[in-house]
Protein backbone atom coordinates (compact mmCIF):
# COMPACT_ATOMS: atom_id res chain seq x y z
CA UNK A 1 0.00 0.00 0.00
CA UNK A 2 2.84 2.74 0.89
CA UNK A 3 4.43 2.02 -2.42
CA UNK A 4 0.96 2.42 -3.98
CA UNK A 5 0.53 5.52 -1.55
CA UNK A 6 4.20 6.98 -2.87
CA UNK A 7 3.65 6.31 -6.60
CA UNK A 8 0.38 8.56 -6.37
CA UNK A 9 1.92 11.50 -4.52
CA UNK A 10 4.48 11.45 -7.01
CA UNK A 11 2.16 11.44 -10.19
CA UNK A 12 0.02 13.86 -8.73
CA UNK A 13 3.14 16.43 -7.83
CA UNK A 14 2.09 19.45 -8.61
CA UNK A 15 -0.76 19.38 -6.88
CA UNK A 16 1.05 17.83 -4.22
CA UNK A 17 4.40 20.91 -4.67
CA UNK A 18 1.76 23.77 -3.55
CA UNK A 19 0.15 21.43 -0.74
CA UNK A 20 3.66 21.16 0.66
CA UNK A 21 4.33 24.54 0.26
CA UNK A 22 1.57 25.56 1.99
CA UNK A 23 2.28 23.01 5.21
CA UNK A 24 6.05 24.31 5.00
CA UNK A 25 4.68 28.27 5.49
CA UNK A 26 2.33 27.10 7.65
CA UNK A 27 4.55 24.42 9.89
CA UNK A 28 7.14 27.80 10.10
CA UNK A 29 4.19 30.23 11.50
CA UNK A 30 2.77 27.35 13.78
CA UNK A 31 6.37 26.66 14.92
CA UNK A 32 7.01 30.56 15.80
CA UNK A 33 3.48 31.14 17.78
CA UNK A 34 3.86 27.82 19.64
CA UNK A 35 7.78 29.20 20.84
CA UNK A 36 6.53 32.47 21.38
CA UNK A 37 3.81 31.10 23.58
CA UNK A 38 6.20 28.71 25.19
CA UNK A 39 8.40 30.91 26.35
CA UNK A 40 5.92 33.01 28.13
CA UNK A 41 4.51 30.31 29.93
CA UNK A 42 7.84 28.71 31.05
CA UNK A 43 9.32 32.21 32.09
CA UNK A 44 5.81 32.75 34.12
CA UNK A 45 5.88 29.22 35.87
CA UNK A 46 9.84 29.91 36.83
CA UNK A 47 9.90 29.44 40.60
CA UNK A 48 9.66 33.35 41.76
CA UNK A 49 12.04 32.62 45.19
CA UNK A 50 9.41 33.67 47.40
CA UNK A 51 5.77 33.68 48.24
CA UNK A 52 3.55 36.71 48.47
CA UNK A 53 0.58 34.50 49.72
CA UNK A 54 -1.27 35.75 53.21
CA UNK A 55 1.11 38.95 52.64
CA UNK A 56 0.42 42.25 53.56
CA UNK A 57 2.02 45.57 53.46
CA UNK A 58 1.17 48.17 56.10
CA UNK A 59 2.29 52.09 55.18
CA UNK A 60 3.19 54.07 58.22
CA UNK A 61 2.06 57.84 58.72
CA UNK A 62 3.85 60.58 60.95
CA UNK A 63 1.54 63.64 62.37
CA UNK A 64 2.45 66.91 60.80
CA UNK A 65 2.69 70.17 62.95
CA UNK A 66 -1.12 70.59 62.02
CA UNK A 67 -2.24 67.74 64.38
CA UNK A 68 -3.07 68.82 67.96
CA UNK A 69 -1.41 65.50 69.22
CA UNK A 70 1.59 66.16 67.22
CA UNK A 71 5.23 65.79 69.75
CA UNK A 72 7.86 68.50 67.73
CA UNK A 73 10.51 67.30 70.33
CA UNK A 74 10.52 63.69 69.01
CA UNK A 75 14.31 63.27 68.37
CA UNK A 76 16.00 60.48 65.52
CA UNK A 77 16.03 57.96 68.25
CA UNK A 78 12.33 58.34 69.81
CA UNK A 79 10.82 58.21 66.03
CA UNK A 80 12.75 54.79 65.57
CA UNK A 81 11.69 53.47 68.68
CA UNK A 82 8.09 54.36 67.94
CA UNK A 83 8.53 52.36 64.56
CA UNK A 84 10.03 49.18 66.72
CA UNK A 85 7.48 49.17 69.11
CA UNK A 86 4.49 49.16 66.48
CA UNK A 87 6.40 45.88 64.77
CA UNK A 88 6.23 44.55 68.24
CA UNK A 89 2.87 45.17 68.72
CA UNK A 90 1.82 43.71 65.43
CA UNK A 91 3.91 40.58 65.89
CA UNK A 92 2.24 39.85 69.19
CA UNK A 93 -1.22 39.52 67.18
CA UNK A 94 -2.34 36.01 67.32
CA UNK A 95 -3.20 36.33 63.74
CA UNK A 96 0.30 37.49 62.20
CA UNK A 97 2.98 34.96 61.89
CA UNK A 98 6.14 37.18 61.03
CA UNK A 99 6.64 41.08 60.68
CA UNK A 100 9.38 42.56 58.79
CA UNK A 101 11.52 46.31 58.29
CA UNK A 102 13.14 46.58 54.74
CA UNK A 103 14.06 48.99 52.33
CA UNK A 104 13.43 48.63 48.49
CA UNK A 105 13.37 45.27 49.28
CA UNK A 106 10.05 43.64 48.92
CA UNK A 107 8.33 41.61 46.03
CA UNK A 108 6.77 43.78 43.39
CA UNK A 109 8.85 46.78 44.02
CA UNK A 110 9.13 49.88 41.53
CA UNK A 111 11.93 51.06 44.04
CA UNK A 112 14.87 49.50 43.87
CA UNK A 113 18.79 50.47 45.58
CA UNK A 114 21.94 48.69 43.59
CA UNK A 115 25.07 47.47 44.93
CA UNK A 116 28.37 45.44 44.35
CA UNK A 117 29.73 42.62 45.14
CA UNK A 118 32.93 41.10 44.90
CA UNK A 119 35.48 38.13 45.69
CA UNK A 120 38.76 37.78 44.50
CA UNK A 121 38.96 38.82 40.89
CA UNK A 122 35.02 38.15 40.96
CA UNK A 123 32.84 41.18 40.37
CA UNK A 124 29.06 41.08 39.81
CA UNK A 125 27.77 41.74 36.58
CA UNK A 126 24.08 43.92 35.75
CA UNK A 127 22.21 45.35 38.39
CA UNK A 128 21.92 43.97 41.39
CA UNK A 129 19.31 44.69 44.06
CA UNK A 130 20.54 46.07 47.46
CA UNK A 131 17.80 44.43 49.78
CA UNK A 132 18.06 45.81 53.32
CA UNK A 133 15.81 44.54 55.68
CA UNK A 134 15.35 42.90 59.32
CA UNK A 135 16.09 39.11 59.64
CA UNK A 136 12.14 38.21 59.63
CA UNK A 137 11.97 39.92 56.21
CA UNK A 138 13.06 36.49 54.76
CA UNK A 139 10.34 34.79 56.99
CA UNK A 140 7.31 36.77 55.41
CA UNK A 141 8.18 36.12 52.49
CA UNK A 142 10.03 32.45 52.66
CA UNK A 143 13.23 32.86 50.50
CA UNK A 144 15.04 29.79 50.42
CA UNK A 145 19.01 29.35 50.74
CA UNK A 146 20.24 27.69 47.24
CA UNK A 147 21.81 24.72 49.82
CA UNK A 148 17.85 24.19 50.89
CA UNK A 149 18.12 26.45 53.86
CA UNK A 150 14.93 27.02 55.29
CA UNK A 151 13.51 31.11 56.27
CA UNK A 152 14.26 30.32 59.85
CA UNK A 153 18.00 29.21 58.93
CA UNK A 154 18.08 31.89 56.74
CA UNK A 155 17.20 34.21 59.77
CA UNK A 156 19.45 33.50 61.75
CA UNK A 157 22.48 33.74 59.41
CA UNK A 158 21.00 37.73 58.74
CA UNK A 159 20.86 37.40 62.46
CA UNK A 160 24.92 36.22 62.57
CA UNK A 161 25.81 39.16 60.25
CA UNK A 162 26.02 37.64 57.04
CA UNK A 163 24.90 38.54 53.83
CA UNK A 164 22.77 36.37 51.32
CA UNK A 165 23.36 36.66 47.70
CA UNK A 166 22.02 34.95 44.88
CA UNK A 167 23.21 31.80 43.77
CA UNK A 168 23.62 33.21 40.17
CA UNK A 169 25.14 36.23 40.75
CA UNK A 170 28.17 35.25 39.00
CA UNK A 171 26.94 33.09 36.38
CA UNK A 172 25.98 34.81 33.59
CA UNK A 173 30.01 36.47 33.79
CA UNK A 174 31.72 33.51 35.33
CA UNK A 175 29.37 30.45 35.00
CA UNK A 176 30.35 30.17 39.13
CA UNK A 177 27.40 29.62 41.26
CA UNK A 178 27.97 31.13 44.43
CA UNK A 179 27.19 27.94 46.49
CA UNK A 180 30.72 27.23 45.13
CA UNK A 181 32.57 30.20 46.80
CA UNK A 182 30.21 31.07 49.65
CA UNK A 183 32.13 31.76 52.76
CA UNK A 184 33.99 34.85 53.82
CA UNK A 185 35.85 36.79 51.80
CA UNK A 186 33.64 38.95 50.01
CA UNK A 187 33.78 42.50 50.04
CA UNK A 188 30.50 44.50 49.68
CA UNK A 189 29.43 47.40 47.70
CA UNK A 190 33.24 48.70 47.28
CA UNK A 191 34.18 48.35 50.56
CA UNK A 192 37.68 46.59 50.31
CA UNK A 193 38.60 46.82 53.96
CA UNK A 194 35.45 45.09 55.87
CA UNK A 195 35.32 40.98 55.04
CA UNK A 196 31.85 40.11 54.97
CA UNK A 197 30.58 36.10 54.81
CA UNK A 198 28.24 35.28 51.79
CA UNK A 199 25.92 32.36 52.02
CA UNK A 200 24.00 31.39 48.65
CA UNK A 201 20.18 32.03 48.09
CA UNK A 202 17.62 30.71 45.93
CA UNK A 203 17.29 33.28 43.00
CA UNK A 204 14.49 35.78 43.77
CA UNK A 205 12.64 37.11 40.50
CA UNK A 206 12.33 40.85 40.16
CA UNK A 207 8.65 40.28 39.00
CA UNK A 208 6.35 37.44 37.05
CA UNK A 209 7.34 38.41 33.91
CA UNK A 210 11.50 38.41 34.02
CA UNK A 211 13.77 35.03 34.35
CA UNK A 212 15.45 34.40 37.52
CA UNK A 213 18.97 33.98 35.62
CA UNK A 214 18.62 38.02 35.23
CA UNK A 215 17.39 38.69 38.44
CA UNK A 216 20.45 39.72 41.30
CA UNK A 217 19.55 40.02 45.40
CA UNK A 218 22.13 40.73 48.12
CA UNK A 219 20.35 40.74 51.55
CA UNK A 220 21.64 43.03 53.88
CA UNK A 221 20.28 43.21 57.73
CA UNK A 222 19.14 46.57 57.72
CA UNK A 223 19.48 46.39 62.10
CA UNK A 224 23.01 46.35 61.84
CA UNK A 225 22.87 49.69 60.97
CA UNK A 226 20.54 51.06 63.73
CA UNK A 227 23.31 52.14 66.05
CA UNK A 228 25.63 54.03 63.31
CA UNK A 229 22.29 55.22 61.58
CA UNK A 230 19.39 55.87 64.19
CA UNK A 231 17.40 57.27 61.63
CA UNK A 232 17.77 54.12 58.97
CA UNK A 233 14.50 52.30 61.11
CA UNK A 234 11.69 55.51 60.16
CA UNK A 235 8.36 55.89 58.74
CA UNK A 236 9.43 55.60 55.18
CA UNK A 237 10.40 51.79 55.94
CA UNK A 238 8.28 48.83 54.34
CA UNK A 239 6.54 47.45 56.82
CA UNK A 240 5.59 43.96 56.13
CA UNK A 241 2.88 41.23 57.56
CA UNK A 242 2.75 37.30 56.91
CA UNK A 243 -0.96 36.41 58.35
CA UNK A 244 -1.52 32.33 59.36
CA UNK A 245 -2.36 30.91 56.19
CA UNK A 246 -6.20 30.61 58.23
CA UNK A 247 -6.28 33.86 59.52
CA UNK A 248 -7.10 36.38 56.39
CA UNK A 249 -10.71 36.81 57.01
CA UNK A 250 -11.28 40.22 57.62
CA UNK A 251 -7.68 40.90 59.08
CA UNK A 252 -7.15 44.34 57.02
CA UNK A 253 -11.04 45.41 58.86
CA UNK A 254 -9.93 44.29 62.03
CA UNK A 255 -6.06 46.12 61.98
CA UNK A 256 -7.60 48.98 60.96
CA UNK A 257 -10.49 49.17 63.65
CA UNK A 258 -7.68 48.78 66.29
CA UNK A 259 -4.75 51.10 64.62
CA UNK A 260 -5.97 54.08 66.33
CA UNK A 261 -6.08 52.98 69.92
CA UNK A 262 -3.17 50.48 69.46
CA UNK A 263 -0.60 51.73 66.45
CA UNK A 264 -0.52 55.07 67.21
CA UNK A 265 2.43 55.87 69.02
CA UNK A 266 4.36 59.35 69.76
CA UNK A 267 3.81 60.88 65.60
CA UNK A 268 3.64 57.19 64.15
CA UNK A 269 0.34 55.68 63.38
CA UNK A 270 -0.54 53.27 60.18
CA UNK A 271 -1.44 55.35 57.74
CA UNK A 272 -2.60 52.17 55.01
CA UNK A 273 -3.10 48.66 54.21
CA UNK A 274 -2.93 46.84 51.09
CA UNK A 275 -2.37 43.14 50.00
CA UNK A 276 0.25 41.80 48.50
CA UNK A 277 -2.69 40.49 45.87
CA UNK A 278 -3.34 44.17 45.16
CA UNK A 279 0.47 45.25 44.98
CA UNK A 280 1.26 42.14 42.57
CA UNK A 281 -1.83 43.34 39.87
CA UNK A 282 -0.86 46.95 40.03
CA UNK A 283 2.84 46.33 39.84
CA UNK A 284 2.27 44.51 37.21
CA UNK A 285 -0.58 45.55 34.84
CA UNK A 286 1.54 46.28 31.64
CA UNK A 287 3.20 42.98 31.19
CA UNK A 288 -0.04 41.37 32.13
CA UNK A 289 -2.14 43.40 29.69
CA UNK A 290 0.57 43.09 26.88
CA UNK A 291 1.13 38.99 27.74
CA UNK A 292 -3.15 39.17 27.26
CA UNK A 293 -3.42 40.95 23.66
CA UNK A 294 -0.15 38.51 22.48
CA UNK A 295 -1.82 35.28 23.83
CA UNK A 296 -4.91 37.17 21.81
CA UNK A 297 -3.09 37.72 19.17
CA UNK A 298 -1.58 34.49 18.73
CA UNK A 299 -4.94 32.57 19.32
CA UNK A 300 -6.48 34.94 16.34
CA UNK A 301 -3.97 33.85 14.20
CA UNK A 302 -3.82 29.81 15.36
CA UNK A 303 -7.60 29.89 14.62
CA UNK A 304 -7.03 31.25 11.06
CA UNK A 305 -4.31 29.04 10.35
CA UNK A 306 -6.61 25.87 11.26
CA UNK A 307 -9.86 26.99 9.13
CA UNK A 308 -7.35 27.77 6.34
CA UNK A 309 -5.52 24.37 6.69
CA UNK A 310 -8.80 22.74 7.41
CA UNK A 311 -10.87 23.85 4.68
CA UNK A 312 -7.97 22.91 2.20
CA UNK A 313 -8.20 19.46 2.78
CA UNK A 314 -11.92 19.55 3.40
CA UNK A 315 -12.30 20.48 -0.24
CA UNK A 316 -9.48 18.28 -1.39
CA UNK A 317 -11.52 15.40 -0.02
CA UNK A 318 -14.70 16.20 -1.15
CA UNK A 319 -13.04 16.72 -5.18
CA UNK A 320 -12.32 12.61 -4.46
CA UNK A 321 -15.12 11.67 -3.95
CA UNK A 322 -14.80 9.46 -7.13
CA UNK A 323 -11.70 8.33 -6.18
CA UNK A 324 -13.07 6.79 -3.15
CA UNK A 325 -15.92 5.15 -4.89
CA UNK A 326 -13.39 3.44 -7.06
CA UNK A 327 -11.55 2.03 -4.14
CA UNK A 328 -14.67 0.63 -2.86
CA UNK A 329 -15.96 -0.83 -6.18
CA UNK A 330 -12.34 -2.65 -6.28
CA UNK A 331 -13.02 -4.22 -3.12
CA UNK A 332 -11.23 -1.46 -0.59
CA UNK A 333 -13.14 -1.34 3.06
CA UNK A 334 -13.95 2.09 4.34
CA UNK A 335 -10.97 1.50 7.03
CA UNK A 336 -8.52 1.18 4.09
CA UNK A 337 -9.87 4.18 2.31
CA UNK A 338 -9.36 6.30 5.98
CA UNK A 339 -6.00 4.80 6.09
CA UNK A 340 -5.12 5.59 2.04
CA UNK A 341 -6.19 9.39 2.48
CA UNK A 342 -4.78 10.01 5.92
CA UNK A 343 -1.26 8.74 5.40
CA UNK A 344 -1.40 10.53 2.16
CA UNK A 345 -1.43 13.87 4.46
CA UNK A 346 0.57 13.03 6.99
CA UNK A 347 3.10 12.05 4.50
CA UNK A 348 3.41 14.98 2.52
CA UNK A 349 3.65 16.79 6.10
CA UNK A 350 6.39 14.27 7.02
CA UNK A 351 8.07 15.36 4.24
CA UNK A 352 7.99 19.15 4.73
CA UNK A 353 8.96 18.74 8.10
CA UNK A 354 12.76 18.39 8.21
CA UNK A 355 12.49 21.45 5.42
CA UNK A 356 10.48 23.64 8.20
CA UNK A 357 12.37 22.38 11.04
CA UNK A 358 15.86 23.83 9.24
CA UNK A 359 13.78 27.07 8.46
CA UNK A 360 13.07 27.05 12.43
CA UNK A 361 16.95 26.87 13.06
CA UNK A 362 17.86 29.85 10.41
CA UNK A 363 15.46 31.79 11.99
CA UNK A 364 16.16 31.04 15.69
CA UNK A 365 20.00 31.74 14.86
CA UNK A 366 18.68 35.02 13.04
CA UNK A 367 17.41 35.68 16.73
CA UNK A 368 13.92 36.56 15.54
CA UNK A 369 12.38 34.26 18.00
CA UNK A 370 11.92 35.04 21.71
CA UNK A 371 14.67 35.22 23.97
CA UNK A 372 14.83 32.52 26.57
CA UNK A 373 17.74 31.71 29.36
CA UNK A 374 19.94 34.69 27.20
CA UNK A 375 19.35 32.94 23.74
CA UNK A 376 17.01 32.36 21.18
CA UNK A 377 18.18 29.14 20.07
CA UNK A 378 17.91 26.36 22.46
CA UNK A 379 18.07 22.64 21.10
CA UNK A 380 15.03 21.21 23.24
CA UNK A 381 13.19 23.94 23.38
CA UNK A 382 13.43 24.11 19.58
CA UNK A 383 12.61 20.22 19.31
CA UNK A 384 9.48 20.72 21.65
CA UNK A 385 8.01 23.11 19.54
CA UNK A 386 8.86 21.85 16.32
CA UNK A 387 6.95 18.61 17.59
CA UNK A 388 4.47 20.57 18.68
CA UNK A 389 3.87 21.74 15.53
CA UNK A 390 3.78 18.92 13.97
CA UNK A 391 1.10 17.40 16.47
CA UNK A 392 -0.98 20.32 15.69
CA UNK A 393 -0.89 20.42 12.13
CA UNK A 394 -1.45 16.73 11.71
CA UNK A 395 -4.64 16.97 13.82
CA UNK A 396 -5.99 20.08 11.60
CA UNK A 397 -5.50 17.55 8.52
CA UNK A 398 -6.76 14.34 10.49
CA UNK A 399 -10.16 16.36 10.83
CA UNK A 400 -10.38 18.08 7.19
CA UNK A 401 -9.85 14.40 5.68
CA UNK A 402 -11.91 12.69 8.30
CA UNK A 403 -15.33 14.41 7.97
CA UNK A 404 -15.71 14.63 4.13
CA UNK A 405 -14.49 11.59 3.83
CA UNK A 406 -16.87 9.65 6.26
CA UNK A 407 -19.58 11.72 4.32
CA UNK A 408 -18.10 10.12 1.01
CA UNK A 409 -18.32 6.82 1.88
CA UNK A 410 -21.59 7.00 3.07
CA UNK A 411 -22.37 7.22 -0.57
CA UNK A 412 -23.15 4.03 -2.89
CA UNK A 413 -20.39 3.76 -5.71
CA UNK A 414 -22.49 4.31 -8.17
CA UNK A 415 -24.01 7.46 -7.28
CA UNK A 416 -20.82 9.19 -6.74
CA UNK A 417 -19.59 8.05 -9.88
CA UNK A 418 -23.06 9.16 -11.79
CA UNK A 419 -22.66 12.14 -10.04
CA UNK A 420 -18.92 12.67 -11.30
Amino acid sequence: MQKKLFTQIRNEWRGNVWLALELLVVSVVMWFIIDTLYTRAAIYMEPRGFNTEHCYRIYLGFLTDKSPDYNPNESIEQRRDDVLEIVERLRRRPKVEAVSLSNNAHPYNGNNSGCSLEYDTLRSSGFVVRRYMTPDFVRVFRYQGARGETPEQLAELLEQGHLLASDNLFMRRYGIPMTQIAGSGFHFNGDTLTSYTVDALFPVRYHDYEQACWSYTVCYNVASLMNQYPGIINVLNELCVRVKADKDQGFIDQLRADSEKQFRIGNVYIADIRSFTDIRRNFQQSWTQDTQFLSTGMGFLLLNIFFGLLGTFWFRTQQRRSEIALHKINGATNRNVFARLMSEGLWLLAIVTPAAVAVDIVLANAELNSWHNGTTLEWPRLLVCAALSFVCIALMIIIGIWYPARKAMMLQPAEALHDE
